[in-house]
């Protein structure tokens, strides 16, 4: 064990420890200490005798007071990862040895000990769990992060850092505490602080009224969707933008303070505390379209393309079309069958049922 460790410990021993399943304290020039693994407290005169019989005790001692990032949200977060507030040090240290692993959203993260009991944290996407490091693309500075969780594995922008579609296939293979933490606010901002203040019973959600009342220039039009009909519009929102398969917070705001809305709101770790962006976008596009006035127009489909259209719905809204092969021609999304039914059905101004739309 390092002798730094030793002395911190005992030093800091003069003023009395209790953390994490032991108490030392000076008594008489020895050191009396006393763990849950014991009944009774142990007297101890010099520091080769303390580093010999509770390293493990001394070495997260260290850890956690010298090493680990102070500001509290990211320590509780660590300290999380290892189960420490239910883990009593003896088999908490079994199993980082052997490696402790948690997902965060779309991440895998690893807390593994070293030769020298030193806490290293290996980050990759969770599709990448159990994959060899050296066949991934392995990065140390957490910086990267913010690069990686730009563009998805087609190299796509991602406008939602939190939306389902990280790309694959890196890895940070051994990050300090401190480089863990940033790397994860890289890849999903403010999720780490925003989890912590849930936690703590602190997390300051803005409702859908609120937030809606605060939009000002051309999302302004948003503020007309009231308790009456709008109520089922953020329903529609919600539905559309905050399901799991959208977005991997868990909603946390409602309608207002004493209305909550209908739909789930999903079963992330990390709670949403306000509408985004992103849903504020949506919403002021929806109410544009919602202003429209409803028409009628009659087609005639037979039952069988009735069902394609809703598969085909159903296919582009929950992602899945790209999924579809061309082989696939028993499915009512599949590129051929689309186009089929385009030709029958589109007349050549692209009118569906050769009927134009009134405007």
């Amino acid at each position: 064990m390092d002798d730094t460790h030793v002395e911190a410990f005992a030093e800091a021993a003069s003023d009395g420890i209790a953390f994490d399943g032991i108490e030392a304290a000076v008594e008489g020039g020895r050191y009396a200490v006393e763990t849950t693994a014991e009944a009774e407290s142990t007297s101890i005169a010099d520091l080769d005798g303390l580093a010999a019989s509770y390293p493990e005790y001394i070495s997260n001692w260290y850890f956690w007071h010298a090493k680990a990032p102070q500001a509290e949200p990211r320590w509780a977060y660590l300290r999380w990862l290892e189960n420490a507030e239910s883990t009593p040090i003896p088999d908490r240290y079994d199993q980082l040895r052997e490696g402790l692993t948690t997902t965060w959203g779309e991440l895998s993260i690893t807390v593994t000990l070293d030769e020298d009991d030193e806490r290293v944290y290996d980050l990759r996407h969770v599709d990448d769990t159990g994959t060899d490091a050296d066949s991934l693309d392995a990065y140390d500075d957490p910086l990267d992060a913010r690069t990686l969780a730009k563009h998805d594995d087609r190299d796509r922008y991602r406008p939602l850092k939190t939306a389902p579609t990280l790309q694959s296939g890196w890895v940070f293979p051994e990050l300090g505490p401190t480089e863990l933490v940033q790397a994860v606010d890289f890849f999903y901002p403010a999720t780490i602080s925003n989890w912590h203040r849930e936690r703590e019973g602190e997390l300051d959600v803005s409702h859908w009224r609120d937030t809606v009342d605060r939009q000002t220039g051309i999302y302004g039009v948003v503020k007309t969707w009231d308790r009456g009909d709008g109520y089922e519009h953020v329903n529609w929102v919600a539905e559309a933008c905050c399901d799991d398969s959208q977005c991997l917070k868990r909603r946390e705001w409602q309608y207002d303070d004493e209305t909550e809305l209908d739909v789930d709101g999903g079963s992330g770790k990390f709670p949403c505390r306000e509408p985004c962006s992103l849903v504020i976008a949506g919403a002021r596009k929806w109410t544009k379209l919602e202003g429209e006035q409803s028409q009628t127009y009659e087609f005639e489909l037979t039952p069988s393309e009735k069902e394609q259209l809703e598969a085909i719905i159903d296919a582009v809204a929950d992602g899945e079309a790209d999924d579809i092969r061309e082989a696939d021609i028993y499915e009512g999304a599949n590129r051929y069958r689309a186009r089929f039914l385009r030709a029958k059905l589109f007349d050549n101004d692209e009118n569906l049922g050769g009927v134009e739309t009134e405007q």
